[in-house]
């Protein structure tokens, strides 16, 4: 694996790398040593699916409130995504400042989210499937969020019309920031 920080110290691009034969391909997509010699959380507790029938799937922008912060390892398994992380570690220079990426399903691309950051995405093929490993279980009375149009981050999304979304995630109030 090829691991890559993006603009938001912590978070990580990891580029899987790939054996290839006639059969197809063999690939290692998580490895606790080597995530803990770069200094990332390899603690995985919990794994989940999300299938999206429809593009323009909007879902997000999620996180867990201390002292449950969880660390995501995002994969898009089938289709593609635009993925959207939000830091909002408050002693961080990026606070409040949000990062994107396309993951695709051949494309053999995760995202690694560290604890504190908000998380979402929006499906850009019908049928699409992400597979998470989280660092700590879900626990309701933490789970939280930000608005997906929140105008303190003003998130580009690449569909903006006709997108698919749950009451719960279009009701988060306005963000207020702490600085």
């Amino acid at each position: 694996m090829k691991f890559r920080e993006t603009i938001l110290k912590g978070a990580y691009i990891i580029e899987i790398e790939t054996i290839n034969d006639g059969r197809g391909f063999f690939a290692r997509s998580f490895c606790q040593r080597e995530f803990e010699q770069i200094g990332l959380n390899a603690d995985i507790v919990q794994c989940n699916l999300s299938y999206n029938r429809h593009k323009g799937t909007l879902r997000g922008m999620h996180f867990q409130k201390k002292p449950f912060e969880e660390v995501k390892l995002v994969h898009c398994t089938k289709g593609a995504i635009y993925d959207v992380i939000i830091d909002l570690r408050i002693d961080s220079p990026h606070y409040c400042r949000w990062f994107s990426i396309i993951l695709r399903e051949n494309e053999n691309r995760m995202l690694y989210i560290p604890e504190g950051f908000a998380h979402g995405f929006q499906t850009l093929e019908n049928d699409t499937c992400i597979f998470y490993q989280m660092s700590e279980f879900y626990q309701q009375e933490s789970a939280s969020g930000v608005r997906w149009n929140d105008p303190c981050f003003s998130i580009e999304w690449p569909i903006i019309n006709n997108i698919i979304i749950s009451d719960k995630d279009m009701s988060y109030p306005d963000f207020i920031p702490n600085k």
